[in-house]
């Protein structure tokens, strides 16, 4: 067993969604737990070869953790997953399939698990980070990092992020099955890009690509319902009608989901990509789980096959200066930016970022930089395995100045947003 690093972490609390559910016998876990590094083992059948993220290839995993009662042994299948992070990296990225739902690492119960190679990204915090803010901000459904070190079939492949898919589920968005929504708005999963699957659309106000995720379709009717239900929300936001948004979207979920993208500087947006919003029966549209911010945080996209490059200019805009106007900004969809033509919504976005801003650098970076101090030792390792041109050290300061002077910035954006129309 690789050897641990020890820390001791002070006053860190998720709350919220997929923790092991108190109802579920849950694994006995203390606050120092969750920066452990443990060690996923797979063996496929075979010794078989992980070369398809279509194909699923059986195989045995085993968990050894510094917390005993975290320990597992089951059996299940893998694949590869992603798009560019599976196609251009030669540090592939996992999705295990469990035969049996277990709690792993502390986690909620499910059969579905990711392993996210974080190759592109010289920090390994840049998800954690994100995540890290999600649940102090109570976003609902906010995904879970454990560091773990993988072995496949008996070859070290380094340090991994083990976290929860982004499903329908008890433990996961916690929706009805049969009638809950949660939709991705992503070019990969749209009619342009994946034309043979039937369970995407062009949206009918801001013609995103949408994927459903929940429920199943069977049938097109079932989609065009879909349909016609997102877009009265499009049509709302089109609008800019506070009150009538309002009865729909649950506005303060998408204040904090676009002010972290925003931070990290995530111009996914733009495409759109990874962009999750989920709606329980009767419940209102609310955006998230946040994912996939691995292409944030100023990264040059000249060298996105090869590179490792980030955190260039802290003055980078997605919104931009005026977001209704697109100033200075991206051209991302209006669903992201039509609310700011509403007084109220821009008051209340504004009033969000003073109250969140001095946290920021005071409290979620240290509770995400206390995972960079507990896998230091891995890193080491990994970095062995996969060289790079880059320090992971020397990136993690980087990163922790550049989010410092970008907080700064934004607080001067932000505070001279135009104030809106309606």
């Amino acid at each position: 067993m690789f050897s641990m690093v020890f820390i001791v972490v002070i006053g860190l609390t998720f709350t919220r969604c997929n923790e092991v559910d108190l109802n579920d016998d849950p694994v006995e876990e203390t606050e120092v737990d969750i920066y452990k590094v443990a060690t996923v083992n797979i063996v496929t059948t075979n010794n078989a070869d992980i070369v398809s993220k279509e194909d699923y290839t059986g195989c045995s995993v085993e968990i050894r953790s510094e917390n005993e009662k975290w320990n597992f042994s089951g059996t299940g299948s893998v694949r590869g997953r992603g798009n560019s992070t599976w196609l251009w990296y030669p540090k592939k990225p996992y999705r295990i399939k469990l035969d049996e739902k277990a709690s792993i690492l502390g986690l909620g119960e499910n059969k579905d698990w990711v392993l996210l190679a974080d190759y592109r990204d010289p920090t390994h915090l840049m998800n954690a980070f994100v995540f890290t803010i999600g649940q102090k901000l109570e976003m609902p459904f906010t995904n879970h990092i454990r560091y773990v070190e993988v072995t496949v079939n008996d070859e070290y492949v380094g340090l991994y992020s083990l976290t929860e898919q982004v499903e329908e589920g008890k433990s996961r968005v916690a929706i009805d099955e049969d009638n809950g929504y949660l939709l991705s708005l992503d070019a990969d999963d749209g009619p342009e890009l994946a034309p043979e699957e039937s369970d995407n659309f062009w949206s009918s106000v801001y013609h995103m690509p949408v994927c459903v995720k929940n429920p199943d379709i069977d049938s097109n009717d079932q989609l065009d319902q879909i349909k016609a239900e997102f877009a009265s929300l499009e049509t709302a936001i089109k609008n800019a009608d506070y009150s009538e948004v309002e009865q729909l979207l649950d506005i303060p979920s998408f204040i904090d989901f676009m002010l972290i993208q925003e931070l990290v500087y995530n111009v996914e947006v733009a495409a759109p990509r990874s962009m999750y919003l989920h709606k329980d029966v009767n419940g209102k549209w609310t955006m998230g789980p946040l994912w996939d911010f691995d292409a944030g945080y100023d990264f040059d996209w000249g060298t996105m096959t090869t590179g490792h490059n980030f955190f260039m200019d802290h003055r980078e805009l997605v919104l931009g200066t005026s977001p209704l106007n697109h100033t200075g900004g991206y051209v991302v969809p209006g669903f992201f930016t039509d609310l700011f033509r509403s007084q109220q919504f821009v008051s209340e976005y504004k009033t969000r970022w003073l109250a969140i801003e001095d946290q920021i650098m005071s409290d979620y970076w240290p509770a995400t930089y206390a995972y960079a101090e507990a896998f230091s030792e891995a890193m080491a390792r990994d970095a062995a395995r996969w060289p790079i041109n880059k320090n992971n050290e020397t990136e993690i300061l980087r990163m922790k100045q550049w989010l410092a002077t970008r907080v700064n910035y934004l607080s001067s954006v932000i505070n001279n947003y135009p104030a809106g129309t309606n």
